[in-house]
């Protein structure tokens, strides 16, 4: 059922499905690595003697012939007992360095694809997102943070959301709405236990000023939207950034138009506790049947984590409405 292999990269695998525990696989939608953990016994009775294993060596674990982690170990953590604990991350843990890039009207296909080629790292399926961004001008940022910036600016001005995450060993891109699951979690299948949350202290405006420096005028050129409604009922939530200084009035029209229809709501969350199911990850939607609630819809999976327990599985979901 559970198969962990370690490579040295000298020519030797071993596996290590037997003499591991705890394993803990957990994958968040934006900004963070995959990661595996796992606990092994140094020098328990099924280890050879040559056996080793080092930061940097590769691990893969499948569950159920499904392919579930591919990555590279990162830390190891040993005391006085005999369990050593290991933590792996998936590629996105490279996209941690930083640089400097400048693009011209490019797709955030395109600043995926540059980064990785740039840094040695291997794609997977990556869909064309579409939107061309005018300028994207970053100077010593997270190679991570470049990227999540062309995804928010294609969501903005594009209207589609993509979703980046480590496919078994290759960088993929997708579109979340092409990664609806066919079943659901609910009544009567798999959960176990939830808890909800309505929030406007994280993710919520109802004003929004976006500014443009003029150099023609030596001027700042100010944009505002906000909803007098839920400014009596919340008081003012404002959010300001800047813009392109290439975008016109229309453009940045449809930006404050799109941003106040995001942003003006509450933030509700979902979390779930159910039995696993390896299919669901960070990054896709899964539909949620809560009866007594009068939950029936799909969620889009903020945080997913998973942990396999000798013949236990389970899953913890963190989920947002969108």
């Amino acid at each position: 059922m559970i198969e962990l292999l370690l490579d040295n990269k000298d020519g030797k695998v071993w596996d290590l499905s037997s003499i591991v525990s705890d394993i803990s696989w957990k994958t968040t939608r934006i900004g963070r690595p995959g990661s595996l953990e796992f606990t092994l016994v140094r020098g328990g009775i099924f280890q050879a003697k040559d056996f080793k294993i080092n930061t940097g060596d590769v691990i893969s674990f499948r569950y159920d012939s499904a392919n579930v982690f591919y990555g590279y170990v990162f830390k190891l953590s040993e005391s006085n007992d005999e369990a050593v604990k290991i933590l792996c991350y998936d590629q996105i843990r490279y996209l941690q360095s930083s640089d400097t890039y400048a693009f011209a009207g490019a797709t955030a296909a395109d600043v995926l694809r540059r980064i990785a080629g740039d840094f040695g790292l291997k794609l997977g399926r990556v869909d064309d997102t579409g939107y061309r961004i005018p300028t994207l001008l970053e100077d010593n940022q997270k190679l991570i943070d470049i990227i999540c910036k062309a995804l928010d600016l294609t969501l903005i001005n594009g209207g589609r959301n993509y979703f980046l995450y480590d496919d078994f060993g290759g960088l993929s891109l997708r579109d979340s709405e092409s990664m609806l699951l066919e079943f659901f979690v609910g009544d009567s299948s798999l959960m176990t236990g939830y808890g909800a949350e309505r929030s406007i202290d994280s993710d919520t405006y109802n004003r929004i000023k976006l500014y443009r420096d003029n150099k023609k005028s030596g001027k700042r050129d100010t944009y505002i939207a906000q909803d007098s409604a839920s400014m009596a009922r919340w008081g003012v939530l404002q959010l300001s950034q800047s813009v392109d200084e290439n975008m016109n009035d229309a453009q940045i029209s449809d930006m404050l138009n799109t941003l106040i229809a995001v942003k003006n709501r509450e933030t509700r969350t979902l979390k779930v506790d159910a039995i696993g199911d390896v299919r669901v990850r960070a990054g896709c939607y899964v539909p949620i049947v809560i009866g007594e609630r009068g939950i029936n819809q799909p969620f889009l999976v903020d945080t997913c984590s998973h942990r396999f327990d000798g013949g236990d599985h389970t899953m913890t979901l963190e989920l947002k409405v969108i």
